[in-house]
């Protein structure tokens, strides 16, 4: 199964970033064949609908779960429309995440954000 996480490094050990949209990298990693990939979030820089964005690239690199500290309303109707199932991340590393993923220690996300849309915080 492959399984994707926002980080903010290439590595194992990088932390998950807390915006999901908005992250530097997402990990896919296939938990059958212990392989793993970064791949940029092209989606980051965009003025608007970043996490719409990030969530279809998640679904075009066929990943089955998001593993993320929080999510917005429309990226999630995305996922889920898709099938993706959205898991709330623990504090730790991604190798920590994928652990807790892999062991069923992970619950569901179930509180979405209404998102920004364009608006930034302070």
């Amino acid at each position: 199964m492959k399984i994707a996480i926002p980080v903010d490094n290439k590595t194992l050990d990088t932390n998950i970033c807390a915006s999901f949209g908005r992250a530097p990298y997402f990990l896919v990693y296939d938990t059958e064949t212990k392989e793993s990939a970064f791949i940029e979030n092209t989606a980051a820089t965009s003025p608007g609908g970043a996490g719409i964005k990030a969530a279809q690239m998640i679904v075009d690199n066929k990943a089955a779960a998001l593993l993320t500290p929080r999510c917005g309303q429309n990226a999630a109707d995305v996922l889920n429309a898709a099938g993706i199932k959205i898991y709330k991340t623990i504090a730790g590393s991604a190798q920590d995440n994928i652990d807790a993923f892999t062991d069923g220690k992970l619950s569901l996300l179930d509180d979405f954000h209404a998102g920004f849309h364009g608006r930034r915080s302070n």
